[in-house]
């Protein structure tokens, strides 16, 4: 019989944090899920591990496979979840034991496409204080682990109009809706429908993989269930891809997600949806990526970035832009000619 939810776990270089993370998906109040392991070539005992906890429970699933990085792990795992629901938790991470119960029930009760749920947003920050004092890391437990929800008295927000919550803008503090929103495209915390994602890859070979999948999931118009939790804890990979990468592999990430994720709105979307995702999403990625031209310290690293912006020219992406991002444009437009 198939589970209700199925979690891929993308591995490599994790033998530190293994554990923890596999014990908080079996630890879990809801029972009826698989984990489904993928073991990207890591160089360490990763795999090891992971088969060591498959072998006393039949729910984990180890699949091995050649190092191919973030997105392709992910991508690897999808063929063999069975369940209605699936999730994604990086392996240097963990979640909360209701997460999945909390989660499941709310997906049920409103039918909804996805269900989103916040990361605890003072553990990160308490860990990378915590680092920069030196000071122990691996032991510190989030405080609100320990916390009980009771589900009768969540209250949640459930929408048709993915647009109406998901953004990436900065909202004021006081806003009393501020707490229904889901801030920036991380794919991790969320629970989706199987059927609603298991055509929508991730890109092979980029970082900030998120921005150009999360981009194609609202496209599709998913009913959203924001349930304004902490129910995931998110580890500061202090040595990890997005902190040492070089800037103009991040540049030529985030042009690559831009200019997938845009072609895919100008060919299938209609007005309103190029509208919010453009004022919500688009161009704050596109600043991101042209504000990492100042750390490049060579002639060819300046070059291949101007034919990363120039292939984002070729596809149509500033012959129109909000007026916000008027002096951005105008930036790059000059960085492109120079």
């Amino acid at each position: 019989m198939a589970p209700k939810i199925s979690i891929i776990i993308p591995m490599y270089g994790v033998e530190k944090y293994l554990r923890r993370c596999l014990d908080s998906v079996k630890n879990q109040t809801f029972q009826d899920w698989q984990a489904i392991c993928v073991d990207d070539g890591s160089p360490d005992k990763s795999g090891e591990i992971a088969e060591e906890y498959a072998k006393s429970d039949k729910r984990f699933v180890v699949v091995h496979k050649e190092n191919g990085g973030l997105s392709d792990a992910r991508n690897a795992g999808m063929p063999y979840a069975k369940g209605k629901y699936i999730m994604y938790l990086d392996s240097d991470d963990f979640i909360h034991p209701q997460t999945m119960e909390i989660a499941y029930f709310f997906a049920e009760k409103n039918n909804s496409d996805i269900v989103s749920f916040q990361y605890d947003r003072a553990y990160r920050p308490r860990l990378m204080l915590r680092h920069i004092l030196h000071m122990d890391t691996d032991n510190v437990v989030p405080r609100g682990i320990k916390k009980r929800y009771d589900i009768k008295n969540i209250k949640t927000k459930t929408t048709d109009d993915v647009f109406e919550v998901a953004t990436e803008r900065t909202h004021n503090k006081r806003n009393p809706n501020r707490s229904f929103l889901i801030k920036h495209c991380q794919v991790w915390k969320n629970l989706y429908k199987r059927t609603f994602i298991k055509d929508v890859p991730f890109i092979k070979g980029i970082i900030f993989e998120d921005f150009p999948w999360w981009s194609e999931v609202m496209l599709q118009k998913p009913r959203v269930t924001v349930v304004p939790l902490p129910l995931y804890y998110y580890i500061p990979n202090f040595g990890g891809i997005v902190l040492s990468a070089k800037q103009l592999k991040m540049i030529k990430s985030l042009c690559i997600g831009i200019g997938d994720a845009y072609e895919k709105y100008k060919n299938n979307a209609d007005v309103e949806q190029m509208k919010q995702w453009q004022d919500k999403f688009l161009w704050f990625f596109v600043n991101k990526a042209f504000g990492k031209i100042k750390y490049l310290k060579t002639d060819e690293e300046i070059k291949e970035a101007k034919e990363c912006f120039k292939q984002l020219k070729q596809i149509g992406l500033f012959d129109s832009y909000p007026n916000e991002w008027y002096k951005l444009v105008c930036d790059i437009q000059k960085f492109i000619n120079q």
